[in-house]
């Protein structure tokens, strides 16, 4: 009954599209309020959850983000990379991709990688490219999905902070995963050039261009560099690698690049409180889901479920995916990972899985969550973006249907991805070591 009450009133509040913090506090304090549970317990689960050093990295990382993006670094990453493969066929999709892999290693967030980005090149692709709008779109969307899979990556932190593994480790057993995403959306965006006979809508940039622009972007590219880097060289933890990363993006912000004036760093402390705000409640009302799961059994019984079911890696992992995938529907990755990881991974160590792999197909799952319908949160800021843009208005419409109807490719693409990524564990290991 316990269980009845816990999940079937989560689900319901879901449907209600109530926020998923409040559905999962709410759900928890059901279930407590019937099994005559003491509401003490509230304060104190969900203040140890959100009390861990390792989460001082995300607030961080937001603020960071926030301000490479206010100091006008998307604009220079698109030049640069538009300078060197822009006159290919399909070229300005392509940038679009790389860019978003090296926003998202800037912002570690995909609605954020959506809303710098899109806005240049959405209309880019429509305009320049010849591509749909809802094409553009999706693809803006799927390609800052990568966010979370390239380091530094929240999604990784929050992982690390449940499990105890290394974020070092995360970040490294990334890299390929959100390389081989990546190249996946060229292979989709190939198929749509040929099939609508698109042809390169630019010349060759000179040498001279391209160094001009690699000039202007090399601080941008720097950021990634001084985190891993430093992270790797022993120099700092990843908790303050990420307080690093916004003193130099600050110093990028107001002195080199210039975009930015001292008055609008009070602003960027208010979006980015906003967004740790959100996350951090999301954190502390799982946190109290997963103990409600814990303290009555449930988080067992799953367990033992799924080792009577899976019994192998091969099926475990596929019965993994499938939950993911479908999780990914509905909720974010944060809430997931709390939901889910704890039933997850103890099952996964007594499989004999890597706990890095794990780690590392489970936040795939989750970024191929951020543009699956209906809840895709990235698709939705896409659809924002593109509807404050006249040129997208002129030609198309972009629609949740329209864009629902365009994403599936690229979903198909990453998932494809995903299975390589779940079955050839080298993929994520390789670079540790």
């Amino acid at each position: 009954m316990i269980n009845f009450i816990l999940f079937g009133s989560f689900f319901l509040m879901l449907l209600l599209n109530i926020p998923i913090a409040v559905s999962l506090g709410m759900s928890s304090i059901f279930a407590m309020a019937f099994s005559g549970d003491k509401f003490s317990i509230i304060p104190t689960n969900v203040y140890n959850g959100m009390a861990k050093f390792l989460l001082l990295a995300i607030p961080f990382f937001v603020l960071s983000g926030n301000i490479m993006a206010k100091a006008g670094i998307s604009t220079r990453l698109v030049e640069f990379i538009d300078d060197c493969i822009g006159h290919r066929r399909g070229g300005i999709a392509i940038v679009c991709v790389v860019v978003a892999c090296f926003f998202g290693a800037i912002s570690g967030s995909g609605p954020a990688t959506v809303a710098a980005l899109g806005i240049i090149l959405i209309p880019a692709m429509i305009n320049r490219g010849g591509f749909s709008a809802p094409f553009a779109s999706a693809l803006m969307a799927t390609a800052s999905s990568i966010a979370i899979v390239i380091p530094p990556s929240i999604a990784f932190v929050v992982y690390a902070s449940i499990t105890g593994v290394s974020v070092g480790d995360m970040f490294m057993g990334g890299i390929l995963p959100g390389i081989m995403m990546g190249l996946a959306l060229v292979v989709v965006i190939m198929i749509e050039v040929r099939r609508k006979g698109l042809q390169a809508s630019r010349e060759k940039a000179p040498w001279s261009k391209r160094w001009k622009s690699f000039r202007t972007a090399f601080w941008g590219f720097l950021v990634p560099v001084i985190i891993l880097g430093g992270i790797y060289g022993g120099i700092f933890t990843p908790t303050e690698a990420a307080a690093v990363s916004v003193v130099y993006a600050l110093i990028v912000g107001l002195f080199i690049y210039r975009e930015m004036k001292l008055k609008d760093v009070y602003d960027l402390l208010v979006d980015s409180t906003k967004t740790t705000g959100g996350i951090m409640i999301i954190i502390g009302a799982a946190t109290l889901f997963s103990y409600i799961c814990t303290v009555h059994g449930i988080s067992k019984a799953a367990q033992t479920l799924l080792l009577t079911i899976a019994g192998n890696k091969i099926v475990f992992l596929l019965i993994v995916n499938v939950i993911f995938l479908i999780a990914g529907c509905f909720v974010d990755a944060n809430s997931a990972m709390y939901i889910f990881i704890p039933i997850m991974y103890p099952v996964a160590t007594q499989l004999g899985i890597d706990p890095i792999h794990f780690g590392v197909l489970s936040t795939v799952n989750l970024a191929i969550g951020q543009v699956t319908p209906p809840v895709g949160v990235n698709l939705f800021v896409a659809i924002g973006v593109s509807g404050k843009l006249g040129e997208v208005r002129d030609k198309t419409r972009v629609t949740i249907e329209t864009i629902s109807k365009a994403v599936w490719p690229m979903i198909l693409a990453c998932v494809i991805t995903l299975m390589v990524v779940t079955y050839v564990p080298f993929f994520s290991t390789c670079l540790l070591g």
